[in-house]
């Protein structure tokens, strides 16, 4: 009796982790360049004194889908997009590298240049200062961020640095707790003269909120088939118990 009762507790726990992941899907569903999150489960023995006879569901990391977001126009020209593949480097606030496809960038008050979630973006140089007062800031399909001081001519562009465009091969990163992407190892990628910007845009989310939601209401109706079965299982166990009484 209790092997019904694990596999169906058990499964219900684990239908409720997937609906955590597919509610985040949702709730990000509006944020620049989010990739959404990827749930799978599977049967696994359970192992310890004795025989493996009881299974349990456990959660497995299948991953992120990497699928591109729909590139959106902005017209801003600090906005940038990734075309086709690629991450943009950036300091995880820690001085770690991470990688990021959110190209929504700003100078900050202290003049290094950041994306709208305040971390900074990284350039072949380490962390990318802009010296201020400036007139101009141009970024290049390339990654080459221009600058023209205040009161130069008006073709006196000087380049200050290049954002750092990596390309790992996506079964080589993986997402963190932040949101932000790294190498399996904890290596650094090097940088991919390939990889190409699109000024004045942005890289909307690639999650389908009709298939999210189409998920949640399937998990919703496996957790409650679940739930159904630990109440058959105690039945059957208070009903075992009054038959041994009779007996």
């Amino acid at each position: 009796m209790d092997k019904m009762l694990w596999v169906a507790m058990s499964g219900a726990k684990e239908n409720m982790n997937s609906v955590a992941v597919r509610a985040n899907n949702l709730a990000n569903a509006n944020t620049t360049a989010f990739k959404a999150d990827l749930q799978q489960a599977r049967a696994m023995q359970a192992f310890g004194e004795g025989l493996p006879t009881r299974v349990f569901s456990m959660t497995e990391s299948p991953g992120q889908n990497f699928a591109s977001g729909a590139i959106q126009t902005t017209g801003r020209n600090l906005d940038v997009a990734i075309k086709d593949q690629g991450w943009i480097a950036v300091d995880d606030g820690n001085g770690n590298e991470r990688y990021t496809r959110n190209g929504s960038l700003e100078v900050g008050t202290d003049g290094m240049l950041k994306n709208s979630n305040g971390q900074t973006v990284l350039g072949d140089n380490g962390p990318i200062f802009v010296p201020m007062p400036i007139d101009n800031l141009v970024i290049g399909s390339n990654g080459n961020v221009s600058i023209r001081p205040m009161g130069a001519p008006a073709d006196a562009m000087e380049v200050i640095d290049r954002i750092k465009l990596v390309n790992p091969p996506n079964g080589n990163i993986e997402k963190g707790n932040d949101g932000l992407f790294k190498l399996k190892d904890d290596q650094q990628a090097f940088a991919d003269a390939n990889v190409k910007l699109q000024i004045g845009a942005l890289e909307s989310s690639n999650v389908n909120s009709v298939e999210e939601m189409t998920h949640m209401i399937a998990l919703q109706r496996q957790y409650e088939m679940n739930v159904k079965l630990m109440k058959t299982a105690d039945e059957n166990a208070q009903r075992s118990e009054s038959l041994m009484r009779m007996s």
